[in-house]
């Protein structure tokens, strides 16, 4: 009788550590986002801007396309 309680506590323990850990990695990632969110067109027409290059929509898709690639490779 006390094995089964063990195996179920185990069980029941697991449980909670995999939604417990799920729920703070959301935590941490949806903070993170916020802090640092993905670059977009407008952020690379303004990085290029800067930079001293005219940014025409060619090139910003051309860079978009190339970081979503990069991105994908990970």
């Amino acid at each position: 009788m006390s094995t089964i309680w063990v195996v179920l506590i185990a069980i029941a323990a697991l449980v909670a550590g995999v939604a417990l850990g799920f729920f703070i990695a959301r935590k941490y990632m949806m903070s993170y986002l916020k802090k640092n969110p993905p670059i977009n067109e407008q952020m690379l027409r303004t990085l290029m801007m800067q930079m001293g290059q005219k940014p025409s929509q060619k090139k910003i898709n051309q860079m978009m396309r190339a970081m979503n690639n990069q991105s994908g490779k990970e």
